[in-house]
């Protein structure tokens, strides 16, 4: 069976401020299984 993954995470600091955010595609091989994953969450306090 393929393996699943999930990529393309991407943080940017800036002026004391971090952004995170992704692409929200997941994949299976050279197929894309899911277009709207949710990679990044907020932890505490967004």
């Amino acid at each position: 069976m393929k393996e699943i993954r999930g990529t393309t995470i991407l943080s940017v600091r800036r002026g004391g401020k971090v952004v995170i955010g992704g692409d929200g595609q997941v994949s299976m091989g050279n197929t894309v299984m899911k277009g709207n994953a949710r990679k990044v969450r907020r932890l505490y306090k967004g």
